[in-house]
This record gives C-alpha cells, sequence and structure tokens, in this order.
C-alpha cells in the first residue's frame, strides 16, 4: 500500500513538473485578470506568493519527472506545496468574496469550483493528491461561505446548495477517476506479469525464438541466441537473416524458405550456422508463416531453432556402429564359411575312409569295431558342425522357408518308421496317435520334420524304460487355416520347471551332467525355437522331474487342396560305365573318391586345379565333371565359367556338379550361378555321390529333368 502511495505521489508530481509552465502562464493571466477587481498591489503579492509556491515545488518534483527515486521526505515536500497552490488560489477566491461586488462574488465562485476540478484531475495519479489539494479546501470555501463576511447580503443557501453539489459532482467525478485507475493498475499488473512471463521464458528458453521478414530482415530474436552462437541480439539486428549461414548450406535454405511461402504449412530443416567462434554449428529449426497483413510489406517467417550437434554426433556414431556391425557380420559370416569349409575338408576323408573301412571284409575284431567307432565320432563331429551351421543361418535370417503340400500323419508315421530301430534298440516302444482326421497342410514340410526328429531323438536318448509317443491333432483355426499341434511324449528322466525356462536358449541343457552322460550341444531346441518360430508357430515343454516329459509345438497353416501325385525316384545305381573329370586339389579327397567309385564302372581323370581342367574339358570325352570351389591357381567358379564360354559343344553340355565344403545357401547360389548343375556338400556321402552321378549320367537336359521331378 505504502508503494502504491508513493508510485502516485511520484506519478502526480512527474505531472506537475510537466503543467509547470502552463500553470505560470495562467496564474500570470489571472493576476491581471483579477486586478480590474482588487488592487494591483493585492493582485502582485498573490502572484508573488503562488510564483514563490511553485519555485520550491520544481526541485521538488525535478527527480520524480526524470524517474529516479526520491525519498518519502520529498514527497511530502511536494505534497506540501500542492496544498499550499490550492490554498493561495482558495485565498484569492475568498478576496474577490469579500470584494464587495458582484462580479467579485461570481468570480470567487468560478475560480472555487475550478480549483476543485483542476485538483480531481490529481485523483488518477494520488487520491492523496486530491484530498490534500481539492477536498480540503473545498470544504474550507464551503465553512468560508457559511460563517465568511457577506457583504453583499446574498442568500446564502441557493450559493451554498450550489456549492455542495458542485463539490458533490467532483467527488463522484473523482470515485469514477479512482475505479478508471483501479481497472488501469490492475490490467498494467497483468500485462506486467505477463510481460515478464514471456520475458522469462524469451530469456531463459534453450531454443532460439525468431522473427524474420522473407527477404532475411529481423524482426525479433530472443536473448537465447547468445548461448546457442555466441552474438547477442543486438549484434545481429545489424545482420541480415542469412548471414551465417554455413556456405554449403547457404543456398538451399533460402529456396526451401521460398517454397514455404508458397506453399503455406510449416517445414523443419536441419542445417548449420556459423558460430561466433568461427565453427560449425548444427541446428534443427521449425519454419512457420506468420500472418500480418501489410504491416511489413512482406511475409512473416517465425522460427524455432534448437542445437543439434550432439544428436548429429550420436546419428553419426550410430551410423558408424552399424557399419562396424555390417562389417562384423560379414566378418562372421565370412568366418563361418571358412570355418565350416576348413571343418568339412579333413572330415570328408575321415567319414569317407572310416565308411570305406568299416565295409571291408579286411578288417576283423577290435580293427573293425576301432573302424566304426571312428566313424561314428566323425559322424557326431559333423552333426555338431551342422547343428552350429543351422543355428546361425537362422540368427542371421538366411532361411527361406519352402512352402508345398504336405500330410501331417504321414510326415509323422514316416518319422515314427525311420526312428522305431533306434527306439527298439533302447527297449522303448515308439507308437503315433492322431486325434481324429487330418487334412492337408501348405507348410515347409522339411522345416516340420527337422523339429519333430529332434524332439524324437531327444525323448528315445533321454529315456531308458517305457516309450515314446508322437501325439498329433489338427482342429479348425479360421476360414481357410487350421491349428497343427505335434507333441512328443516320454518316459524319461524329465526336468524341473525352472530348467524348462531355459531348454530353449542355445547351449544350454538341464545339468552338466546331461552333456557328460548324454552328449550333445544344446543346440538343438534352440534350432527348434527358432525354426518354430521362423513358421509364425509357438513350442514348448511341460515336464516334471523322473516323470518324463512332453515337447510340443503349435503351428497355424493354410489348409491345402490335394496332395501332389509323388514321383517316384528313379533307381540311383551307375548302369552305364562312366568318364568322369575329378577337379580337387586335395590328394585324399581324389583319393577317397577314386575309394568310393572303386566298385563301380567308373573311370576318375583327375586334375588339381581348376586350370588343368579347363585344359582337359577342351578336349572332351567326359560325361561329367565334379569341380572343388577352393583351389589354388584357379578356383572352381572361375574354371566353370571359363568352360562354359568354350567353343566345344561338349563344353556345355556336360554336367558340372559341385563337390565342396562350401554348403551355405549363398555359396550354394553362386555354385549355380557360375554354371555348375549340381552340388554334393563335403563331407562326401556315398549315396548323395552316386545318386548325383546317376541323375546326371545321361547328360545335362536328362539331370535337370531327373532333378525338376524329385523336387
Amino acid at each position: 500500500m505504502v508503494k502504491i502511495l508513493d508510485d502516485g505521489l511520484d506519478e502526480m508530481a512527474a505531472r506537475a513538473l510537466l503543467g509547470l509552465p502552463l500553470r505560470m502562464a495562467v496564474t500570470a493571466g489571472t493576476a491581471a485578470v483579477v486586478s480590474l477587481m482588487l488592487p494591483w498591489r493585492l493582485c502582485l503579492m498573490w502572484l508573488a506568493l503562488q510564483s514563490i509556491s511553485e519555485a520550491v515545488s520544481w526541485p521538488l518534483s525535478r527527480r520524480q519527472g526524470q524517474g529516479l527515486a526520491v525519498s518519502a521526505a520529498i514527497r511530502l515536500g511536494h505534497l506540501a506545496t500542492v496544498a499550499s497552490g490550492a490554498c493561495i488560489w482558495m485565498g484569492l477566491g475568498a478576496l474577490l468574496w469579500i470584494s464587495g461586488t458582484p462580479q467579485g462574488a461570481i468570480s470567487a465562485v468560478v475560480l472555487w469550483l475550478a480549483v476543485v476540478f483542476f485538483a480531481q484531475n490529481n485523483a488518477y495519479q494520488s487520491p492523496t493528491g486530491f484530498v490534500v489539494g481539492g477536498a480540503i479546501p473545498g470544504l474550507a470555501m464551503l465553512a468560508f461561505v457559511i460563517a465568511g463576511p457577506n457583504p453583499l447580503h446574498l442568500p446564502l443557501i441557493p450559493v451554498v446548495g450550489l456549492l455542495i453539489l458542485a463539490l458533490s459532482f467532483a467527488g463522484d467525478g473523482v470515485m469514477r477517476t479512482l475505479a478508471i485507475r483501479r481497472k488501469f493498475d490492475e490490467t498494467q499488473a497483468a500485462l506486467h506479469a505477463r510481460d515478464a512471463q514471456y520475458r522469462v521464458l524469451a530469456d531463459n528458453v534453450t531454443d532460439v525464438i525468431a522473427m524474420n521478414t522473407f527477404s532475411g530482415r529481423r524482426v525479433y530474436i530472443s536473448p537465447s541466441v547468445t548461448q546457442a552462437m555466441g552474438y547477442t541480439p543486438e549484434e545481429l539486428f545489424t545482420t541480415n537473416n542469412y548471414t551465417f549461414l554455413h556456405p554449403e548450406d547457404s543456398e538451399w535454405v533460402p529456396r526451401a524458405l521460398a517454397h514455404l511461402v508458397e506453399t503455406g504449412g510449416e517445414t523443419t530443416l536441419q542445417y548449420r550456422v556459423l558460430h561466433k567462434d568461427g565453427h560449425a554449428l548444427w541446428v534443427e529449426t521449425n519454419f512457420g508463416l506468420v500472418e500480418v497483413g501489410d504491416a511489413y510489406g512482406e511475409p512473416l517467417v517465425i522460427s524455432v531453432s534448437r542445437p543439434i550437434d550432439a544428436r548429429k554426433a550420436l546419428e553419426n556414431d550410430l551410423v558408424e556402429a552399424r557399419r562396424r556391425a555390417e562389417a562384423a557380420a560379414a566378418a562372421k559370416s565370412d568366418f563361418l564359411a571358412n570355418m565350416t569349409h576348413e571343418l568339412r575338408t579333413p572330415l570328408n576323408a575321415i567319414i569317407g575312409f572310416s565308411g570305406v573301412l568299416k565295409g571291408s571284409p579286411r578288417l576283423t575284431g577290435n580293427d573293425a569295431r576301432h573302424a566304426q567307432l571312428i566313424h561314428e565320432a566323425s559322424n557326431t563331429l559333423l552333426e555338431l558342425i551342422n547343428s552350429v551351421l543351422d543355428y546361425s543361418k537362422l540368427e542371421a535370417g538366411a532361411v527361406e522357408l519352402e512352402v508345398r503340400a504336405f500330410d501331417p500323419a504321414d510326415l509323422a508315421r514316416t518319422l515314427a518308421a525311420m526312428m522305431t530301430e533306434q527306439a527298439s534298440a533302447r527297449g522303448l516302444e515308439l507308437k503315433v496317435e492322431i486325434e481324429g482326421g487330418t487334412a492337408p497342410l501348405m507348410g515347409d514340410p522339411s522345416r516340420i520334420r527337422q523339429v519333430l526328429l529332434n524332439y524324437l531323438s531327444n525323448a528315445i536318448k533321454f529315456t531308458t524304460r517305457g516309450g515314446v509317443t508322437i501325439a498329433l491333432s489338427q482342429s479348425r483355426d479360421g476360414p481357410d487355416h487350421d491349428r497343427l499341434r505335434i507333441a512328443v511324449t516320454d518316459t524319461g528322466i524329465g526336468v524341473t520347471p525352472q530348467q524348462v525356462e531355459h531348454l530353449f536358449d542355445r547351449f544350454t541343457q538341464a545339468d552338466a551332467s546331461v552333456s557328460r552322460q548324454y552328449g550333445g550341444t544344446g543346440l538343438g531346441l534352440a534350432i527348434c525355437k527358432r525354426t518354430v518360430e521362423l513358421m509364425g508357430g509357438t513350442l514348448g515343454c511341460d515336464s516334471q522331474p523322473g516323470q518324463g516329459a512332453t515337447f510340443w509345438f503349435e503351428l497355424t497353416l493354410p489348409r491345402a487342396g490335394t496332395l501332389p501325385e509323388e514321383v517316384e525316384a528313379e533307381d540311383e545305381t551307375l548302369e552305364a560305365p562312366l568318364r568322369v573329370l575329378l577337379v580337387e586339389d586335395v590328394e585324399m579327397n581324389r583319393e577317397l573318391i577314386s575309394a568310393l567309385l572303386e566298385p563301380f564302372a567308373v573311370e576318375i581323370v583327375p586334375c588339381e586345379n581348376g586350370l588343368q581342367a579347363v585344359e582337359a574339358m577342351k578336349r572332351g570325352g567326359f560325361d561329367l565333371v565334379l569341380m572343388d570351389v577352393q583351389m589354388p591357381v584357379m578356383d572352381g567358379l572361375t574354371a566353370t565359367r571359363a568352360i562354359r564360354a568354350l567353343p566345344q559343344a561338349h563344353a556345355r553340355a556336360t554336367p558340372i556338379i559341385a563337390m565342396t565344403a562350401n554348403v551355405l545357401p549363398e555359396q550354394v547360389a553362386k555354385c549355380l550361378e557360375a554354371g555348375m548343375d549340381d552340388h554334393i556338400g563335403k563331407p562326401i556321402s556315398p549315396a548323395a555321390l552316386l545318386g548325383a552321378l546317376s541323375r546326371w549320367s545321361g547328360g545335362r537336359e536328362a539331370g535337370a529333368e531327373v532333378l525338376t521331378a524329385s523336387a
């Protein structure tokens, strides 16, 4: 309240200072006019008193007029000059009242009312000023008229009544003025508060808010630009908006804003600006048009900018991380391909020669058993390599599903028949239970067979008595799909619920003793999980220790109309003598192929590299070619392309079969793209080798027909 009073008195003093010349002119004019009715010496004395009052008022109001702070004593001193000035004017009216002339009495009343209504204006700046300079002198005027001399013996009731009415009007005006001032003060306070809020936002927001004309003239820019760019708003206002754009962005950014003006709406741009210290700074700015009519003569663009150097650095880090990840994935793929080749190459000889040895009639007793053990161990190692390879392909998303019609019941019965001998060897009963009927479905039967085979192998491995049951059910799941559930239940050792949670993780088994007692890598179930999920299904295990286990998986597959007619497999025997070009750089592999084909009418012509194979094919006379891929001098892919480019007709007609440890899908695809007709993976299976020779012994066209029919 004290501050409001002080502010009002200061404002009244400041306005009084501004009106001082006009008041002195009015004072002098009044003295001249009154001298016609009163003695001039008295008028001169009155003029001197009023001039002294104004002279005292000037130093007491000068600081307020300059907007400077003053003490309470100065405010009270100026208020005293206001009171003294009002009293001097009221005193002049009293002199005119007692002059004894009608014109003096009229002039007195006019003068009194003028003082009161003039003082009313002070109420807008300070109610105190009105009370001191208007209300109190007005009441003194009434008391003087009522109790003072009345030389003209005028009837006082009308005069006093009119004076009271005038004072009432003045009071009403004061109340209205105070109400207006109060509302004005409230509005001003609200505006100041809002302006303070906007100022706080503008001064403390980290984003740079700016408004510019389309041509680049700055209209407003927030103080946060100093923290962002190092320049103060004042420094920037002396430059064009496009001054500090990075040279590489200085052309396209104005074009983008021109397009914004043409199309309207908003746009967000990322570009660089130059900091005051010279380095480039990435910013992201949201631009929008502001409708201001013709106030600026061209469109205004409002922008909100924020530095994004940290984000750009993160984006660059992510790009670099992605590049490193892709490089690591490529390195992993190359490593997997190389390791697969390097492992399969010696395994080819181990499995091949151990297979030849175990079938040799010259080995007996422990020698035959040792050869059998070597063969079984090498096949176990091959199974491990295949599992790692399968899981790596699944993890890399390199497995594509083959969708064709199949009968789930036939698939289950076929696998059961295949595993019956193994189950019987352990004294187990293996049976198939089909709930309700089944119908042909569309899916990948080879992948489903892989999962079911893994379940069956584990069930037989971990069960010592009792049996294993394959349970199959098929139910409707929508108008065109069926829900297929296949479960394998055993009476084996079982697992705990805690172990079930991790059974389908890679390299995980129930406990360490399982691996020691039963063998295995812990990849089989992980492969099953990835495979089933690839087909959009779910899988799981229900088990209790010592009570067996049920491993199941469910798939939702489209129904198939009919099964395709089965094509009878041709008898894969060699009915006619063959002349085969064997291209293989490893001597023991050449010896192995010769040993495997020794019982058959096959003449083998060996070559140690692709260049020798090309020279041999120029001469011709071969029924087919067995081609390794990774060889010195010239690899198998290059050699195949060179052979297919030879002008001789037999070079294009002779089947070329890849015989390599490169078995990844992309590696097989490269073999076929190079012009090869088929692929046999190492380690070489005698059955696969004979089957390939049988298929392609009739030439490329006959072999392609057989391969298509079997597919």
